[in-house]
């Protein structure tokens, strides 16, 4: 295997893998086999996020598709953050809009009574969703599938290039990863779109994290938790 490939997608799995691992905890939960305390799950998160963040760190070297030094560019910086503000503009108004099943219930911090930790798991809970999230999934959904579906060499094909059926299939997957679907396909949609207008990954990582941060305050200002 090409050693570019796991750099961009090992982050990715290892991230959802502890989600997936989670989904089945409550669904088994849901099935009465037992009863789990609420601090279990949401109390998991630091360990999810310190994994997928240690192997992005492991392999760091290998991102040579990112530049933050192009965010140096006005239009660039300036087209980015309009997109990163549309999207969360946008996503708050879809959260009833084609959404996975069950009904999403989020991370909720209050689950733990000490307020010191309620502020540290919110803490990480927004360090990960703008720091580590942005960073590893547009480095799987932009940088690497959407030129694997061009290419399988996929390093030979310029960033930002793309096809019909790769900018559909990765803006389409990348909703589904999500909760809220629709929302999350609109998001595809504009980090690819604004990846097709810039050539740049960097522009694409600091929509997402401003979506994210944005996204988090939200949350964190109203308590709706669902959106976490």
């Amino acid at each position: 295997m090409n050693p570019a490939i796991p750099a961009r997608i090992a982050p990715f799995i290892l991230f959802m893998a502890f989600i997936g691992l989670e989904e089945l905890v409550r669904l088994l939960e849901h099935a009465g086999l037992f009863t789990l305390d609420p601090r279990t799950l949401p109390a998991l998160y630091p360990l999810r996020v310190l994994a997928a963040g240690l192997l992005l760190y492991h392999f760091r070297t290998a991102y040579r598709e990112i530049d933050f030094g192009q965010l140096r560019q006005t239009g660039h910086l300036l087209l980015s953050l309009v997109c990163g503000l549309a999207v969360f503009l946008l996503w708050i108004r879809m959260d009833t809009v084609l959404v996975s099943s069950p009904a999403p219930t989020g991370f909720n911090p209050l689950v733990f009574e000490d307020r010191a930790v309620q502020l540290a798991m919110s803490a990480v809970r927004l360090s990960g969703a703008v720091l580590v999230v942005p960073l590893m999934e547009e480095l799987f959904w932009r940088s690497f599938l959407l030129r694997y579906l061009i290419d399988t060499s996929f390093l030979e094909v310029p960033v930002g290039q793309m096809k019909g059926f790769s900018f559909l299939a990765c803006s389409l997957l990348f909703g589904l990863e999500h909760t809220y679907i629709a929302a999350g396909v609109m998001a595809g949609v504009a980090y690819t779109l604004l990846l097709y207008r810039t050539r740049s990954l960097a522009c694409c990582i600091l929509a997402h994290a401003l979506t994210n941060l944005l996204l988090g305050g939200y949350v964190l200002k109203t308590g709706a938790w669902r959106f976490w």
